[in-house]
């Protein structure tokens, strides 16, 4: 039977004062395992510091000079938990064998000296055992992670068919409102009414000016909206360049960041390949986005949107694009809403996450992934991913794989608990 684990994914640390010890594990196991080896408990703690995201078995001896084994293995639980921890000891340290595995602090303890044929079958478990732990922790967080988007996406559709009825009654008591507005003054003219405003002709142009811009902003907020919440038709068969794409929104809203002094710096190679889209909804992607940034950063900020070819696979091409600002970043708990279309954005109350919400679906109806990353003080960025050629069936059979993918890890799960 063809094995599924890659035992090289993740390293095995053995720890032991015994040179003639680790060499010998070493001549073993490095043609099956990735090894890392050290000396004393201090030094594998060190080795575990520089490498924690890297190791999946930590093995140590628990006699050795200064720091003890046991004394390693808690550490390595408080620094990395769901590393797979193993103590080897003689006869007469079984007491502190017991005492570890009391305290929850290994996985398994071997005595010594130990047989490497045996401890083949040991390591390999252990791996197993961490690699299928990883697999889940990783597919529990893309579901919830779907299931947050499935949520977001219900929502969505309700509110854009609330918008779709609403649009036309808001719209025209819109025109009413603005008609008002621009008779209102010429009507106290013609009465000859006496008014303080009308001594101050910059009140009206201005409380008119301020109304149109907040009419502006519903109407600009119910197309974004219908634009994220319109069903997409797949039909990829527009064929669009992504240079071109920038240029244009940049373009469209040379005027707002002119206004804040906000610097937009592209490096989008002409190399790179056309995008099938479906322009209609694409075209709006990158404008939408520039538009949060617009509100988002402080006066005199600079944004660089570059682009390179993924090279993750070579057979079905994509595109990654970074944009990146350099402004006060985003707290943890922003970052975590938002693409939440109804988090209000506590850098402007008055701002919803419409605008991204909407760049995420029109990411996700292209078979790509959007991702934001920000940290207080250092800016924000986001990385996006868009296939070349994007197709519906090559997303359903991705829809199908990542549940079989669920489905096979859950049955190794309880495998390997009921064997515990």
């Amino acid at each position: 039977m063809e094995n599924i684990y890659d035992y090289k994914k993740y390293a095995v640390l053995y720890v032991d004062d015994e040179e003639k010890s680790l060499r010998g594990f070493e001549r073993a196991f490095q043609d099956q395992f990735r090894i890392l080896t050290a000396a004393t408990a201090v030094e594998g703690l060190k080795l575990l510091e520089a490498h924690k995201d890297d190791i999946g078995v930590l093995m140590t001896d628990q006699r050795m000079p200064g720091e003890k084994g046991v004394w390693l293995l808690e550490q390595a639980r408080q620094l990395r938990p769901r590393i797979l921890r193993i103590l080897t000891t003689a006869y007469s340290d079984l007491e502190a064998a017991i005492s570890a595995v009391n305290t929850g602090a290994i996985y398994k303890y071997l005595t010594k000296p130990w047989r490497p044929e045996d401890l083949d079958a040991v390591l390999k478990r252990a791996l197993e055992f961490f690699l299928v732990q990883q697999e889940r922790d990783q597919l529990l967080k893309e579901k919830i992670s779907v299931l947050h988007n499935i949520m977001i996406a219900d929502r969505v559709v309700s509110l854009g068919l609330l918008t779709a009825g609403l649009s036309h009654h808001i719209r025209n008591s819109l025109v009413a409102v603005k008609t008002f507005l621009d008779l209102a003054p010429l009507k106290l003219q013609e009465e000859n009414l006496d008014l303080e405003n009308l001594r101050h002709p910059d009140f009206w142009k201005d409380y008119h000016r301020s109304v149109q811009l907040q009419i502006e902003r519903i109407n600009n907020m119910l197309k974004d909206l219908w634009v994220a919440s319109e069903k997409p038709s797949f039909e990829f068969t527009d064929a669009v360049r992504l240079e071109n794409v920038v240029s244009m929104a940049l373009e469209a809203l040379s005027d707002k960041l002119a206004a804040k002094n906000i610097q937009v710096e592209t490096r989008i190679p002409p190399s790179l390949p056309p995008l099938k889209v479906e322009a209609r909804k694409f075209s709006r992607l990158f404008e939408l986005l520039l538009e949060d940034e617009i509100v988002s950063l402080p006066a005199g900020c600079r944004i660089s949107i570059t682009a390179q070819l993924a090279d993750e696979d070579p057979a079905h091409p994509a595109i990654k694009v970074t944009v990146q600002d350099n402004g006060p970043g985003m707290p943890k708990e922003a970052l975590r809403l938002i693409f939440d279309p109804f988090a209000v954005r506590s850098d402007s109350p008055l701002e919803y996450g419409i605008r991204l919400m909407a760049c995420f679906f029109i990411v996700h109806h292209h078979g790509g992934k959007i991702v934001a990353q920000s940290q207080e003080g250092k800016g924000s960025t986001f990385l996006i991913r868009l296939p070349v050629n994007p197709d519906r069936e090559s997303v359903a059979e991705e829809s199908e794989g990542f549940l079989q993918k669920v489905l096979f890890n859950d049955a190794l799960w309880e495998k390997y608990l009921a064997s515990h």
